[in-house]
């Protein structure tokens, strides 16, 4: 478990907040988070929609009711090094599987104890990733501000940004913020991630290659502007 450790210290989690539960364990109580995403009829563009809902749409939110499972391998490549770990999740019951190496493990998020917490929280940084546009209508304890016409970090072309900022309650890593560029089409060109809400970005990347499956809308890769650092995803699967 120790390399999953430190390549999540090194990754950034990137945190959903919604339906905090606690778990203990021998020495201390920890909130984590069972977001259940799933409702139960198809969802459709509000008549006015919010900034957030339209990102979300816009990467094919309304087809999310259909998946009954979407698998995908989350992959870095940073420098000569590169770590991939894979995942199968079953949203409408939300259960998980991870394969990392040899290692195998299977799950439900709502029996999530102090054993998986690390597993859960690799899971939730890597859905994030690949579903971030989603999460601004999924979790709860967000606020929102706006801004037109501002310069993008890596393009430097002229975009809308959304800023979401975390309550300091709840989730692994609380009170982060996050920064997303869009354009026109409501598409997400490129992020900031500041850990503690910091003014200063803790990382910034692009969002490229989006690809189709099953009706969502996915970027698939994901770089900075030295071009040492790259996340993409390969495998993916959406079942319906």
């Amino acid at each position: 478990m120790k390399k999953l450790i430190v390549f999540l210290s090194f990754s950034a989690l990137f945190i959903s907040c919604k339906d905090n539960k606690t778990v203990s364990d021998d020495n201390n109580e920890t909130e984590i988070n069972s977001e259940s995403p799933v409702a139960d009829e198809q969802e459709k563009m509000p008549n006015n929609p919010t900034t957030a809902q339209a990102l979300a749409f816009a990467n094919g939110y309304g087809n999310w009711n259909d998946v009954s499972e979407i698998s995908f391998t989350f992959n870095v490549d940073r420098g000569d090094n590169h770590f991939e770990r894979s995942w199968t999740w079953m949203p409408k019951n939300d259960k998980v599987q991870m394969v990392s190496g040899q290692e195998t493990v299977t799950y439900r998020r709502a029996e999530v104890d102090s054993t998986l917490q690390k597993t859960d929280a690799a899971f939730i940084n890597d859905k994030y990733w690949l579903l971030a546009p989603f999460n601004l209508i999924w979790d709860e304890g967000t606020t929102f501000s706006e801004k037109k016409n501002v310069v993008a970090p890596i393009s430097k072309d002229t975009l809308s940004k959304l800023t979401v900022v975390y309550s300091n309650k709840g989730g692994y890593t609380p009170g982060d913020a996050y920064d997303f560029f869009y354009d026109e089409d409501n598409k997400i060109r490129e992020w900031n991630y500041r850990k503690g809400n910091d003014p200063n970005p803790t990382m910034t990347t692009t969002w490229e290659s989006y690809e189709t499956h099953g009706g969502l809308e996915i970027a698939t890769t994901h770089q900075d502007s030295t071009g040492n650092f790259k996340l993409y995803f390969t495998d993916i699967s959406v079942k319906k």
